[in-house]
């Protein structure tokens, strides 16, 4: 028997290996394919031998624990190679895909050490079983619509970024002054708003915008909810059947979606379908509508939308939003009007749309998500996209319950990449380039490879701060009344700071894997704490000018280098305060890395290189100071 060594050695190297291509940083897969994993183990560990203990999710399939040993292959230079060859479709995976965990187990005797991960690629040694890596495990048609990778989208809330011609309502209140400050809001954050408050933003503004859009290189638009409602953010649905004629009505859906298809241009709808304005055709609390709503009678079409405790007024609501009564999906008839033959989802995709952004995909059941994608596919010969609202790692994300397969075949192409968001603000505001490198590492070490060049990455949203508020002021820690915060901003040498690192940010933001997405205003320096703050009009005439040259240099950037669509990415260099990665395939290779810290970074190059930002070339050795991002295209 090997001697039972204390674990001062170096670390075993554990490697998955797919067609005899190296794939140890993916942690997602298709059941028709297998897996080589080979563990290499210096002799100095007193191992003797490997196992893989592997089992499936138990939330969503059945099944024991699993222990594969792998066999022993050879011994050089003090290192024990051990082997296993895994087809997954052993794992007994069903129809939808599955989910696994597992660990390696390193026998030392009467001892045994567990691999322990946080990122599910990096691991340390431990005595006891902690940390499993996950597997996900796809159905062989798994794939993303190729069309969207290596795009920039351009996230749009209709009524604040360009005015239009629109009507007006008679119970609305609206601004004659684009560039006035916002009037309404709580007293505190959470408290009820009437939202009637408008600034004119309507679809055929953003027409008139489309040269302005273009210039930044942008291919998709995301565009807030469209549908008719009472509130100037429109997800308080009012009538699913009819664009807001505050936003120019369907003529102006049309002719936008005709203008974008002319410049290649992707329109995306919000939809929000998990819950209804209370003020709508199908609820009808104020009686706006000539339809008998659930909440005026009992023998109402829509009776059995909702979810009723007492009839009328004591009802299921999103969050307790009394003006949001939820809508009950699983009700055949709910179900059919949106996602079935001739529903709403058919209805705009057969317009033209190009997909849809799901808001709270969490609370939608999986039968109707799983019409919705098949509707959307169906419409667009697979050539649709749905992303869904999720604020955490979706490869494994449970929700009131019950694990979710977004993944896993069938339903979701993305999702909002908000592990992402907060990695970054970590490292650019915090300087902590281990929190980004993990986060990285976890989602794309988490996610099937199609996804993760497909994740809508994002810095704001109309749910958080402004970035550059983030970035540059203090942080929001609830104790300010909304009134406090309305009047706040960044002071000349806060602002200059933010500007600065929000360069950082969206650099990385633009070269990671997936799709960035720029909250409107972002690119032109818009401040703002949360809603409504974050909601200000854009600034025309007004813009940051820094930065607006700065985001057109990243949109180049993207439509030039076709790598950021498809290609591999890796972690090249970790400091505490400094990353370095690259994004590589046959279409090209670039290298970037950013500085945080407070001492000139150096980074090896395999070959001459230019410097993107910069238009300069650059030899194998190059610098990086304090505070400063550098994109590298290797020649």
């Amino acid at each position: 028997m090997l001697p039972k060594l204390p674990v001062t050695c170096p670390l075993p190297t554990i490697a998955k290996a797919m067609g005899g291509k190296d794939v140890s940083a993916l942690g997602a897969f298709a059941a028709n394919e297998s897996l080589t994993l080979t563990a290499r183990v210096p002799r100095a560990l007193g191992a003797a031998g490997v196992v893989l203990r592997i089992a499936p999710d138990g939330l969503t399939q059945k099944g024991e624990e699993r222990d594969l040993p792998l066999s022993f292959i050879a011994t050089e230079k003090g290192i024990d190679t051990y082997q296993l060859h895994l087809p997954l479709a052993d794992l007994d995976i069903g129809e939808t895909g599955g989910l696994f965990y597992y660990e390696y187990l390193f026998l030392r005797g009467g001892e045994t050490l567990f691999t322990s991960t946080e990122d599910n690629q990096t691991f340390t040694l431990e005595k006891e079983s902690r940390g499993k890596f996950r597997l996900l495990v796809t159905e062989p048609a798994q794939n993303t619509p190729a069309w969207f990778r290596g795009r920039t989208m351009y996230h749009i809330f209709v009524d604040r970024f360009a005015p239009g011609k629109g009507e007006r309502r008679p119970d609305a209140v609206y601004h004659e002054h684009w560039d006035e400050e916002i009037e309404q809001f709580g007293a505190y954050p959470g408290a009820p708003v009437k939202n009637n408050e408008f600034f004119g933003g309507t679809l055929w503004g953003i027409i008139e915008k489309l040269d302005y859009l273009q210039s930044l290189g942008v291919g998709v638009l995301y565009l807030s909810p469209i549908f008719k409602a009472a509130s100037n953010h429109k997800y308080d649905t009012g009538d699913y059947e009819t664009v807001d004629p505050q936003f120019g009505g369907e003529e102006a859906l049309k002719a936008l979606l005709a203008a974008c298809k002319k410049r290649d241009m992707g329109v995306i709808l919000d939809g929000v379908f998990n819950h209804t304005g209370s003020d709508s055709r199908y609820f009808n609390m104020e009686g706006h509508y000539d339809t008998v709503g659930a909440y005026q009678s009992r023998k109402s079409p829509y009776a059995d939308w909702y979810y009723f405790k007492q009839f009328p007024d004591s009802y299921e609501c999103w969050w307790g939003v009394k003006i949001l009564p939820k809508l009950k999906l699983a009700n055949p008839a709910t179900h059919h009007y949106f996602v079935g033959k001739g529903g709403i989802i058919e209805k705009y995709t057969r317009m033209g749309v190009a997909g849809w952004r799901l808001d709270v995909v969490d609370e939608v059941p999986e039968a109707f998500l799983d019409e919705l994608c098949l509707r959307v596919a169906e419409e667009t010969d697979g050539q649709g996209l749905v992303i869904g609202e999720v604020w955490e790692n979706a490869a494994d994300k449970i929700a009131y319950g019950k694990r979710r397969r977004y993944f896993r075949g069938r339903q979701l192409h993305s999702v909002m990449n908000y592990p992402v968001r907060n990695g970054v603000i970590s490292f650019v505001r915090e300087r902590d380039a281990a929190a980004l490198c993990r986060v990285l590492r976890e989602i794309w070490g988490s996610y099937p490879p199609c996804v993760s060049h497909s994740l809508m990455n994002l810095l704001s949203t109309h749910d958080t701060e402004r970035i550059l508020t983030v970035l540059g002021g203090a942080p929001d820690d609830g104790r300010r009344a909304n009134a406090e915060l309305r009047e706040i901003r960044l002071t000349p040498a806060e602002k200059k700071l933010a500007v600065k690192r929000l360069q950082m940010a969206a650099a990385i933001q633009f070269t990671v894997f997936g799709v960035p997405s720029v909250f409107y205003g972002d690119e032109a320096g818009l401040e703002g704490y949360h809603d409504p703050f974050c909601r200000r009009p854009f600034p025309w005439g007004r813009e940051d000018n820094t930065l607006l040259a700065f985001y057109r240099k990243l949109g180049r950037i993207r439509l030039e280098n076709p790598v950021l669509a498809e290609g591999d990415f890796a972690i090249l260099q970790e400091g505490k305060h400094s990353v370095v990665y690259e994004r590589k395939n046959h279409k090209g290779h670039l290298i970037i890395a950013a500085n945080r810290g407070d001492k000139l970074m150096t980074v090896a190059l395999p070959a001459l290189a230019k410097e993107l930002l910069s238009g300069k070339k650059t030899a194998k050795q190059a610098s990086v100071l304090p505070d400063e991002v550098k994109i590298w295209r290797i020649l």
